[in-house]
């Protein structure tokens, strides 16, 4: 699916999506995981599929002093294990987990209304 938003300030916004890749400011990326900010593309997030998802992966994304963190599963919703998502809570930064292309959308919304989000997704089913 093609968005048609363009790149407001600079900032990285979701331009498509599809089963196994996204498009960030009309590049396309299709390596197993990436964190995106509004002002970063992380590609090298270095998680190879859901059941590799480890404490350190969600601790990577308080580097971003994010207000609030997104978790894009892949072409299905799962949730990871509270452990896992420990030093976001422990921060006071809420984690929602959503299916990718969810997660897509709503960093869209989030960074459209000045949020600090970080969205960290799994493009990849393993």
């Amino acid at each position: 699916m093609k968005f048609h938003l363009n790149r407001a300030d600079g900032l990285n916004l979701f331009t498509g999506y599809g089963d196994d890749y996204v498009i960030v400011n009309q590049v396309r990326h299709t390596q197993p995981s990436l964190l995106v900010t509004p002002e970063l593309i992380i590609p090298d997030w270095q998680v190879a599929g859901f059941a590799a998802l480890q404490a350190q992966h969600f601790a990577a994304m308080l580097l971003h002093n994010p207000e609030i963190a997104l978790l894009g599963t892949g072409n299905r919703l799962r949730f990871p294990h509270p452990r896992l998502s420990a030093a976001l809570t422990d921060a006071g930064i809420g984690l929602e987990v959503m299916d990718t292309k969810a997660a897509c959308r709503t960093y869209n919304i989030l960074v459209a209304e000045g949020r600090r989000v970080v969205v960290g997704l799994l493009l990849v089913d393993a």
